[in-house]
């Protein structure tokens, strides 16, 4: 029985969890969630000590030619920038620098191609800790 999943009346299920770690100290998550009709996955940022709410509230929604990923910004020195995002197979993210300067990302194969940034798929990673 397959679904459409923009037809599917989402039941989201707890799936896993990918920790975000500097020097094996967790400073975030990404909860993964499932729904446990159509097998659709939703992710939502945990970003330990910023008390502001996420961007996205709920079950936010990812088109199907693209994945849920995390950026990271190398320039952030002592701070580690990172955000959830939603990488295409190529194209262009936009990504908010350093003195919240926004400037585009190249996106190759879901992958962030820039030497001062880097990306991972939230897909490879579930129930494991990711080292920035």
């Amino acid at each position: 029985m397959s679904m459409d999943t923009e037809t599917c009346k989402h039941q989201p299920i707890y799936f896993g969890v990918v920790n975000i770690n500097i020097d094996e100290r967790t400073i975030g998550s990404v909860d993964v969630w499932r729904c446990g009709v159509c097998k659709k996955r939703f992710c939502e940022e945990k970003q330990l000590g910023i008390e502001e709410i996420a961007d996205l509230v709920g079950m936010p929604k990812i088109d199907a030619n693209a994945k849920w990923g995390v950026t990271v910004c190398k320039l952030q020195q002592g701070k580690y920038k990172w955000k959830l995002v939603r990488l295409t197979e190529n194209g262009e993210i936009k990504h908010e620098c350093l003195d919240e300067k926004i400037v585009p990302l190249k996106i190759n194969n879901f992958k962030v191609e820039d030497d001062k940034h880097w990306s991972f798929l939230i897909d490879d990673n579930i129930n494991k800790a990711v080292e920035i």
